[in-house]
Protein backbone atom coordinates (compact mmCIF):
# COMPACT_ATOMS: atom_id res chain seq x y z
CA UNK A 1 0.00 0.00 0.00
CA UNK A 2 2.70 2.59 0.96
CA UNK A 3 4.61 1.38 -2.56
CA UNK A 4 0.94 2.27 -4.59
CA UNK A 5 0.84 5.76 -2.59
CA UNK A 6 4.26 6.67 -2.86
CA UNK A 7 3.69 6.25 -6.86
CA UNK A 8 0.55 7.69 -6.98
CA UNK A 9 2.19 10.85 -5.42
CA UNK A 10 4.60 11.18 -7.59
CA UNK A 11 2.57 10.57 -10.91
CA UNK A 12 0.06 14.05 -9.45
CA UNK A 13 3.45 15.38 -8.92
CA UNK A 14 4.59 14.76 -12.16
CA UNK A 15 1.68 16.10 -13.75
CA UNK A 16 1.51 19.31 -11.70
CA UNK A 17 4.54 20.35 -12.91
CA UNK A 18 4.42 19.11 -16.56
CA UNK A 19 0.94 20.72 -16.48
CA UNK A 20 2.95 24.10 -15.13
CA UNK A 21 5.60 23.95 -17.31
CA UNK A 22 3.20 23.48 -19.91
CA UNK A 23 1.00 26.80 -19.43
CA UNK A 24 4.92 28.23 -18.61
CA UNK A 25 4.87 27.64 -22.24
CA UNK A 26 1.83 28.75 -23.54
CA UNK A 27 1.65 32.05 -22.11
CA UNK A 28 5.19 32.61 -23.62
CA UNK A 29 4.29 31.81 -26.70
CA UNK A 30 1.07 33.93 -26.32
CA UNK A 31 2.86 37.17 -25.08
CA UNK A 32 5.38 36.81 -28.29
CA UNK A 33 2.48 36.49 -30.57
CA UNK A 34 0.92 39.55 -28.76
CA UNK A 35 4.07 40.88 -28.63
CA UNK A 36 4.21 40.97 -32.94
CA UNK A 37 0.63 41.99 -33.32
CA UNK A 38 1.47 45.15 -30.88
CA UNK A 39 4.40 46.34 -32.86
CA UNK A 40 2.43 46.34 -35.83
CA UNK A 41 -0.67 47.92 -34.52
CA UNK A 42 1.69 51.11 -32.72
CA UNK A 43 4.37 51.43 -35.04
CA UNK A 44 7.25 54.24 -34.02
CA UNK A 45 5.46 57.27 -34.05
CA UNK A 46 8.83 59.19 -35.01
CA UNK A 47 11.56 58.24 -37.09
CA UNK A 48 14.21 54.88 -37.22
CA UNK A 49 17.64 56.06 -37.55
CA UNK A 50 20.90 53.53 -38.41
CA UNK A 51 23.22 53.78 -34.91
CA UNK A 52 26.13 51.03 -35.17
CA UNK A 53 24.20 48.56 -37.20
CA UNK A 54 20.86 48.76 -34.83
CA UNK A 55 17.75 51.33 -34.90
CA UNK A 56 17.11 53.93 -32.59
CA UNK A 57 14.70 55.78 -32.66
CA UNK A 58 13.88 59.88 -32.77
CA UNK A 59 11.10 62.39 -31.91
CA UNK A 60 10.38 65.77 -33.15
CA UNK A 61 8.10 68.24 -32.79
CA UNK A 62 8.16 71.70 -33.07
CA UNK A 63 10.15 74.29 -34.78
CA UNK A 64 11.42 76.84 -32.77
CA UNK A 65 14.70 78.53 -32.69
CA UNK A 66 16.20 76.66 -29.69
CA UNK A 67 16.56 72.61 -29.77
CA UNK A 68 15.55 70.74 -26.79
CA UNK A 69 16.86 67.31 -26.48
CA UNK A 70 14.78 65.12 -23.66
CA UNK A 71 16.70 62.40 -22.20
CA UNK A 72 15.16 59.68 -20.33
CA UNK A 73 15.72 58.35 -16.86
CA UNK A 74 16.69 54.60 -16.13
CA UNK A 75 14.31 52.32 -17.00
CA UNK A 76 11.62 54.47 -18.66
CA UNK A 77 10.24 51.79 -20.95
CA UNK A 78 8.60 54.30 -23.23
CA UNK A 79 10.24 58.01 -22.85
CA UNK A 80 8.58 60.12 -25.84
CA UNK A 81 4.94 58.55 -24.41
CA UNK A 82 6.42 59.58 -20.89
CA UNK A 83 7.22 62.90 -21.93
CA UNK A 84 3.93 63.73 -24.16
CA UNK A 85 2.86 66.42 -21.78
CA UNK A 86 5.89 68.25 -20.82
CA UNK A 87 6.97 67.41 -25.08
CA UNK A 88 3.51 69.19 -26.62
CA UNK A 89 4.14 72.58 -23.96
CA UNK A 90 7.38 72.90 -24.88
CA UNK A 91 7.15 71.99 -28.50
CA UNK A 92 5.17 75.89 -28.74
CA UNK A 93 7.97 77.67 -28.86
CA UNK A 94 10.81 75.29 -29.32
CA UNK A 95 12.31 72.49 -31.55
CA UNK A 96 11.74 69.30 -28.92
CA UNK A 97 13.37 66.12 -29.39
CA UNK A 98 13.57 62.37 -27.83
CA UNK A 99 16.44 59.95 -28.49
CA UNK A 100 15.33 57.10 -26.91
CA UNK A 101 18.42 55.18 -26.38
CA UNK A 102 18.98 51.63 -27.42
CA UNK A 103 16.64 49.28 -24.94
CA UNK A 104 13.76 51.69 -24.58
CA UNK A 105 10.60 52.47 -26.36
CA UNK A 106 10.96 51.81 -30.19
CA UNK A 107 14.48 51.67 -30.09
CA UNK A 108 16.47 47.81 -30.84
CA UNK A 109 18.53 46.40 -28.32
CA UNK A 110 22.13 46.20 -28.60
CA UNK A 111 25.12 44.31 -27.61
CA UNK A 112 27.64 46.99 -26.82
CA UNK A 113 28.29 47.73 -23.12
CA UNK A 114 26.08 50.45 -21.69
CA UNK A 115 29.30 52.71 -20.70
CA UNK A 116 28.60 56.64 -20.77
CA UNK A 117 30.63 56.69 -23.82
CA UNK A 118 29.02 54.76 -25.79
CA UNK A 119 25.80 56.46 -24.36
CA UNK A 120 26.60 59.49 -25.11
CA UNK A 121 28.29 58.71 -28.74
CA UNK A 122 25.05 56.96 -29.52
CA UNK A 123 22.90 60.10 -28.85
CA UNK A 124 25.11 61.89 -30.60
CA UNK A 125 24.93 59.49 -33.89
CA UNK A 126 21.44 59.40 -33.60
CA UNK A 127 20.71 63.32 -33.88
CA UNK A 128 23.02 63.42 -37.11
CA UNK A 129 21.82 60.76 -38.64
CA UNK A 130 18.10 62.35 -38.13
CA UNK A 131 19.93 65.93 -39.56
CA UNK A 132 19.31 67.53 -35.98
CA UNK A 133 21.53 69.38 -35.57
CA UNK A 134 22.97 71.78 -32.40
CA UNK A 135 24.27 73.31 -29.93
CA UNK A 136 21.09 71.39 -28.15
CA UNK A 137 19.84 72.31 -24.84
CA UNK A 138 20.23 68.64 -23.20
CA UNK A 139 16.98 68.42 -20.79
CA UNK A 140 18.02 65.17 -18.62
CA UNK A 141 16.10 63.09 -16.00
CA UNK A 142 17.03 61.41 -13.39
CA UNK A 143 20.45 58.83 -14.12
CA UNK A 144 20.61 60.75 -17.93
CA UNK A 145 22.40 63.99 -15.81
CA UNK A 146 25.35 61.60 -15.60
CA UNK A 147 25.17 61.02 -19.55
CA UNK A 148 24.60 64.90 -19.93
CA UNK A 149 27.60 65.97 -17.92
CA UNK A 150 29.69 63.76 -19.65
CA UNK A 151 28.33 65.21 -23.20
CA UNK A 152 28.74 68.91 -21.77
CA UNK A 153 32.52 68.25 -21.14
CA UNK A 154 33.41 66.21 -24.04
CA UNK A 155 31.51 67.83 -26.54
CA UNK A 156 30.88 71.68 -24.87
CA UNK A 157 30.64 73.62 -28.14
CA UNK A 158 27.54 71.12 -28.94
CA UNK A 159 25.95 71.91 -25.56
CA UNK A 160 23.70 74.97 -25.04
CA UNK A 161 22.53 74.59 -21.94
CA UNK A 162 21.69 71.74 -19.56
CA UNK A 163 18.06 71.77 -17.73
CA UNK A 164 17.70 69.03 -15.71
CA UNK A 165 14.62 67.29 -13.90
CA UNK A 166 15.53 65.79 -11.01
CA UNK A 167 18.94 64.89 -12.52
CA UNK A 168 21.18 62.35 -11.02
CA UNK A 169 25.04 63.85 -11.31
CA UNK A 170 27.94 62.08 -11.05
CA UNK A 171 28.94 63.61 -7.25
CA UNK A 172 25.41 62.70 -5.82
CA UNK A 173 26.52 58.80 -4.30
CA UNK A 174 29.74 60.37 -2.79
CA UNK A 175 27.70 63.47 -1.17
CA UNK A 176 24.88 61.34 0.49
CA UNK A 177 27.22 58.07 1.45
CA UNK A 178 25.52 55.74 -0.84
CA UNK A 179 26.43 52.81 -3.13
CA UNK A 180 25.03 52.45 -6.61
CA UNK A 181 22.31 50.24 -7.19
CA UNK A 182 22.38 46.83 -9.14
CA UNK A 183 20.45 44.58 -10.86
CA UNK A 184 20.81 40.50 -11.14
CA UNK A 185 21.43 39.49 -14.79
CA UNK A 186 17.98 37.27 -14.70
CA UNK A 187 15.75 39.95 -14.43
CA UNK A 188 16.40 40.87 -18.10
CA UNK A 189 14.33 37.66 -18.60
CA UNK A 190 10.75 39.29 -17.00
CA UNK A 191 9.94 40.84 -20.29
CA UNK A 192 11.01 38.17 -22.98
CA UNK A 193 8.92 35.11 -20.90
CA UNK A 194 5.73 37.42 -20.18
CA UNK A 195 6.00 38.35 -16.70
CA UNK A 196 6.07 41.92 -17.22
CA UNK A 197 2.61 41.36 -19.22
CA UNK A 198 0.89 39.10 -16.90
CA UNK A 199 1.94 41.75 -13.91
CA UNK A 200 1.04 44.71 -16.21
CA UNK A 201 -2.56 42.79 -16.50
CA UNK A 202 -3.32 42.40 -13.00
CA UNK A 203 -1.97 45.94 -11.82
CA UNK A 204 -1.66 48.10 -14.65
CA UNK A 205 -0.98 51.51 -13.09
CA UNK A 206 2.36 50.37 -11.72
CA UNK A 207 3.48 51.05 -15.34
CA UNK A 208 1.58 53.94 -16.09
CA UNK A 209 2.21 57.52 -15.30
CA UNK A 210 0.91 58.76 -11.45
CA UNK A 211 -1.49 62.18 -13.35
CA UNK A 212 -4.21 63.48 -13.04
CA UNK A 213 -6.63 62.13 -15.95
CA UNK A 214 -6.78 63.26 -19.18
CA UNK A 215 -3.19 64.29 -18.80
CA UNK A 216 -2.16 61.40 -21.01
CA UNK A 217 -4.59 60.53 -24.08
CA UNK A 218 -6.23 56.53 -23.61
CA UNK A 219 -4.04 55.72 -26.58
CA UNK A 220 -0.75 56.74 -24.81
CA UNK A 221 -1.63 54.90 -22.18
CA UNK A 222 -2.25 51.59 -24.26
CA UNK A 223 0.54 52.07 -26.14
CA UNK A 224 3.11 52.42 -23.17
CA UNK A 225 1.62 49.43 -21.71
CA UNK A 226 2.22 47.11 -24.84
CA UNK A 227 5.94 48.79 -24.78
CA UNK A 228 6.29 48.22 -20.97
CA UNK A 229 5.61 44.41 -21.86
CA UNK A 230 8.22 44.64 -24.33
CA UNK A 231 10.98 46.42 -22.53
CA UNK A 232 10.73 46.45 -18.80
CA UNK A 233 13.87 45.44 -17.71
CA UNK A 234 15.23 44.32 -20.99
CA UNK A 235 19.51 43.28 -20.87
CA UNK A 236 20.08 47.19 -21.58
CA UNK A 237 18.65 48.54 -18.82
CA UNK A 238 19.82 45.99 -16.34
CA UNK A 239 23.07 46.51 -18.11
CA UNK A 240 22.96 50.41 -18.08
CA UNK A 241 22.13 49.35 -13.95
CA UNK A 242 24.87 47.70 -13.26
CA UNK A 243 27.18 50.28 -14.92
CA UNK A 244 26.27 52.90 -12.91
CA UNK A 245 29.15 52.64 -10.20
CA UNK A 246 31.55 52.92 -13.53
CA UNK A 247 29.97 55.35 -15.31
CA UNK A 248 30.02 57.34 -12.16
CA UNK A 249 33.64 56.64 -11.23
CA UNK A 250 34.08 57.89 -15.36
CA UNK A 251 32.80 61.15 -14.54
CA UNK A 252 33.08 61.70 -10.80
CA UNK A 253 35.66 64.93 -11.58
CA UNK A 254 33.80 66.64 -13.61
CA UNK A 255 31.47 69.80 -12.81
CA UNK A 256 29.49 71.78 -15.41
CA UNK A 257 31.55 74.13 -18.07
CA UNK A 258 30.99 77.50 -16.78
CA UNK A 259 30.20 78.87 -20.07
CA UNK A 260 26.80 76.33 -19.94
CA UNK A 261 23.87 77.53 -18.16
CA UNK A 262 22.36 75.13 -15.97
CA UNK A 263 18.71 75.07 -14.57
CA UNK A 264 17.77 71.99 -12.10
CA UNK A 265 14.28 71.04 -11.63
CA UNK A 266 14.18 69.31 -8.07
CA UNK A 267 11.93 67.51 -6.44
CA UNK A 268 10.71 69.45 -2.90
CA UNK A 269 12.04 66.97 -0.01
CA UNK A 270 9.55 67.32 3.24
CA UNK A 271 11.90 65.13 5.31
CA UNK A 272 14.34 67.59 7.51
CA UNK A 273 17.58 66.00 7.04
CA UNK A 274 19.79 64.83 10.18
CA UNK A 275 23.24 66.03 8.40
CA UNK A 276 21.52 68.70 6.29
CA UNK A 277 22.09 67.44 3.42
CA UNK A 278 19.21 67.20 0.98
CA UNK A 279 18.55 67.11 -3.23
CA UNK A 280 17.99 70.68 -2.70
CA UNK A 281 21.54 71.68 -0.88
CA UNK A 282 23.19 69.19 -3.51
CA UNK A 283 22.31 70.77 -6.49
CA UNK A 284 22.74 74.39 -4.56
CA UNK A 285 26.00 73.09 -4.60
CA UNK A 286 26.68 71.63 -8.07
CA UNK A 287 25.09 75.05 -9.84
CA UNK A 288 26.55 77.53 -7.49
CA UNK A 289 29.43 78.92 -9.62
CA UNK A 290 27.59 80.69 -12.30
CA UNK A 291 25.25 83.15 -11.96
CA UNK A 292 22.70 82.79 -14.53
CA UNK A 293 22.25 79.60 -13.04
CA UNK A 294 18.98 78.44 -11.78
CA UNK A 295 17.51 76.01 -9.39
CA UNK A 296 13.46 75.57 -9.34
CA UNK A 297 12.20 73.35 -6.30
CA UNK A 298 8.62 71.80 -7.35
CA UNK A 299 6.19 69.46 -5.43
CA UNK A 300 5.80 66.03 -7.16
CA UNK A 301 7.13 62.79 -7.99
CA UNK A 302 10.87 61.98 -9.07
CA UNK A 303 9.37 61.87 -12.34
CA UNK A 304 7.73 65.66 -12.20
CA UNK A 305 7.03 66.18 -16.06
CA UNK A 306 4.06 64.17 -15.30
CA UNK A 307 2.34 66.47 -13.00
CA UNK A 308 4.68 70.00 -13.38
CA UNK A 309 4.49 70.10 -17.02
CA UNK A 310 2.89 72.99 -17.06
CA UNK A 311 5.39 75.16 -14.67
CA UNK A 312 8.47 73.27 -16.03
CA UNK A 313 7.03 74.94 -19.60
CA UNK A 314 7.43 78.66 -18.11
CA UNK A 315 10.47 77.94 -16.59
CA UNK A 316 12.14 76.90 -19.24
CA UNK A 317 11.19 79.27 -21.51
CA UNK A 318 12.22 82.22 -19.15
CA UNK A 319 15.63 80.50 -18.55
CA UNK A 320 16.15 80.40 -22.41
CA UNK A 321 15.18 84.21 -23.31
CA UNK A 322 17.01 85.28 -19.99
CA UNK A 323 20.40 83.05 -19.31
CA UNK A 324 20.28 81.35 -22.64
CA UNK A 325 19.45 83.44 -25.71
CA UNK A 326 20.55 87.03 -23.74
Amino acid sequence: MNTNRKFRFWIITRNIVLLIIALILIWVVFHHTMKAYEQKKYPPIGQLVEVDGKNMHVYTKGDGENTIVLLSGLGTSAPVLDFEPLINKLAKKNKVVVVESFGYGWSDITHKERTVENIVEEIRLALQKANISGPYILMPHSTSGIYSMYYANKYPDEVKAIIGIDPTLPKALEYFGESAPTTPSFMSLVAPTGVVRLVSNINPDDFLPIANEGTYSDDNLKMTKAISAWKVSNKNIVAETNEIESNVDQTIDMSFPSEIPVMVFAKKVDKNPIDGKTNITFYQNQISDNPSNKLVVLEGHHYLHWTRYNEMNESVNDFIDTSVNF
